[in-house]
């Protein structure tokens, strides 16, 4: 047994260094010193077991016994004039009790049941065998950076990422994603608490340490049902070994789940991606990168991700981080679409010619073909087939309910909405655009409500802000569209987003000049980059400048702006929908029926 020496924590693996708690050495045990009783552990703490009355090391009447702490043994005749007194003295008491049977238990016998019924005791309080079934779903929860060096977080965030990607896909397991999980980043929760805001059964924790060459990975498996650790370990690893120890962990992790797997499924846990460990560490900081949504981390991420590929020419999932970065960038208005979606086709192309079965490449490939090409029928059939091959991915899912409310196909895609909260019931923007896709059926009162419950979930994310921005405007609720928008403004002066929502709502407010005002920082914002001209056509629409607003959306048109899609069925364009050039408009985006 080993413990460690500042939380006390006991362990009984003795294959562990270093507690799982604080990091500290353990202290083997058994051993003698000075002073110290024989449990490995210094004077000064607690024996783990405490001394009962009625053990060998106390007499009939309670009275602590003289031990014998050294090797040699007492004479003879002093252990044979200490029988006997005890002996007259069990007599005695006996008598003064008034016992009426005539011979009583040795108190070997005694202690040894005593033990025995305390081991009974706790063996059914802390180790009964759970009778709430088997766990069918799991949270990795992220892990701790134990170094302190913010060049590692990639690392922590990292593994917290890959583990989570592997155990997606098991069979019948529901693994809570990283969209979900991030939030409790930095937080010091109870895990049985997070375990049931996630609605899981168990949950992973972990933390990790770089220390030069050398790695230390700690990590336990949690039954939140019953607050048990199911699995504890801990890794001494080379940092060359990380991508070996990354699949070890998950392996181990399925063992203990006692999850049956067929053949092919062990083949996709042990799946290799690459075989370079490098290309996979600069793939981890990549990701980190491209989670924090700035444009400088956009362009740090691609550069890690291309830096991966050409160490290893043939990983997939590097291919995929590009293109999930020039996807993404447009609608941030970081990059033209122009510029940033032929790029984001070429590298998801290459992915899915490396490896035909990674769905994520086919939900990249999806959106250029969707929102640049705007062929709705090749963006169907690659949704469909990332869908196909991974279909308890949330964010796919996700993507594609996106895609299909936005081309009007508002009652599927509030269907893949849903799948996707059931898949993870804190995806923040698959909630936020379900009140968005609410808002476009014209259920007005059910966005407003599911705006308000996603933005309390999350107030700081971007899309919870803005559909909650929109159903404002929408509702009449101008007042407090501007006030939620000059909020994020205080902070960030180009969030075109929140530019457009205080601008259409000065418009409604009739605060023209403030309105003007904004319509020229979109104009400032365009000299140096690009604008979304969909986000400039609804301001001046919302002033009654429709001649303005319909330059803006041919603007819009050629500059294939993702946005563009939603005015079939955008309320905040139901000004326009009268005027023939709005119909040609929506004709010519060709959207599907």
């Amino acid at each position: 047994m080993k413990r460690c020496p500042e939380c006390r924590r006991d362990y009984y693996d003795d294959t562990l260094l270093y507690c799982l708690d604080d990091g500290n050495p353990l202290l083997e045990g058994p051993r003698s010193e000075p002073g110290a009783i024989a449990t490995g552990f210094p004077s000064d703490e607690e024996p783990r077991t405490a001394i009962l009355p009625g053990s060998d090391l106390f007499d009939s009447e309670g009275v602590t016994r003289p031990q014998i702490t050294g090797a040699a043994e007492a004479p003879q005749e002093n252990r044979s004039e200490q029988s006997e007194r005890q002996s007259l003295s069990a007599d005695r008491a006996a008598e003064q009790r008034g016992r009426s049977v005539g011979w009583r238990w040795p108190l070997a016998v005694v202690g040894i049941i005593a033990v025995a019924a305390l081991g009974v005791f706790f063996g059914i309080r802390y180790f009964k065998a759970d009778s709430s079934g088997a766990i069918n779903s799991i949270a990795v929860l992220p892990f701790e950076n134990r170094g302190g060096d913010a060049d590692s977080e990639y690392l922590s965030d990292g593994l917290t990422e890959s583990l989570t990607y592997r155990l997606s896909k098991l069979p019948n397991l529901k693994v809570s994603p990283t969209s979900s999980i991030f939030r409790y980043r930095g937080r010091d929760t109870e895990v049985t608490k997070v375990g049931n805001e996630l609605g899981v059964n168990a949950v992973v924790t972990g933390r990790v340490m770089e220390r030069g060459d050398n790695l230390s990975i700690s990590i336990e498996l949690v039954d939140v049902r019953s607050d048990k650790v199911i699995w504890g370990e801990q890794y001494e690893r080379k940092m060359s070994d990380l991508l070996q120890t990354q699949r070890e962990i998950a392996a181990e992790i399925t063992n203990r789940l006692q999850i049956k797997l067929s053949g092919e499924d062990e083949k996709t846990l042990a799946k290799n991606y690459t075989a370079n460990n490098e290309a996979y560490q600069l793939y981890l900081k990549g990701r980190y990168h491209w989670g924090k949504r700035t444009k400088d981390d956009f362009l740090k991420g691609i550069e890690c991700f291309q830096q991966a590929i050409k160490l290893d020419p043939n990983f997939a999932l590097a291919y995929v981080g590009v293109a999930d970065s020039y996807n993404v960038m447009p609608s941030y208005g970081f990059l033209a679409p122009g510029e940033a979606f032929p790029q984001a086709r070429s590298m998801a192309q290459k992915a899915v010619e490396i490896d035909p079965t990674l769905a994520q490449a086919y939900a990249s490939l999806a959106c250029p073909s969707a929102y640049y090409e705007r062929d709705w029928q090749k963006a169907d059939s690659e949704f469909g087939r990332a869908v196909e091959l991974d279909p308890n991915d949330p964010q796919i899912h996700y993507v594609f309910g996106y895609y299909l409310e936005q081309t009007g196909r508002i009652d599927e895609g509030m269907g893949e909405f849903k799948k996707t909260l059931e898949l993870d019931p804190l995806f923040v923007p698959a909630a936020a655009n379900l009140a968005g896709a609410y808002l476009n059926a014209r259920q007005y009162d059910l966005a407003l409500e599911q705006a308000k419950r996603t933005y309390k979930l999350e107030p700081s994310h971007p899309t919870s802000r803005f559909w909650l921005g929109v159903s404002y405007l929408a509702n009449g609720m101008n007042a407090e569209a501007a006030e939620l928008g000059e909020g994020v403004l205080k902070t960030d002066p180009t969030n075109q987003d929140a530019l457009y929502i205080t601008g259409y709502a000065y418009a409604k407010l009739g605060r023209r000049s403030e309105a003007e005002d904004i319509l020229k920082r979109f104009s400032d914002i365009a000299q140096k980059g690009y604008v979304l001209r969909s986000s400039i056509a609804g301001i001046y629409g919302a002033l009654g400048n429709k001649d303005k607003a319909f330059a803006e959306l041919e603007r819009a048109f050629a500059d294939h702006d993702s946005e563009l899609p939603r005015i079939k069925v955008d309320p905040l364009m139901d000004p326009f929908r009268g005027d023939p050039r709005f119909a040609a408009l929506v004709k010519r985006l060709n959207l599907p029926e």
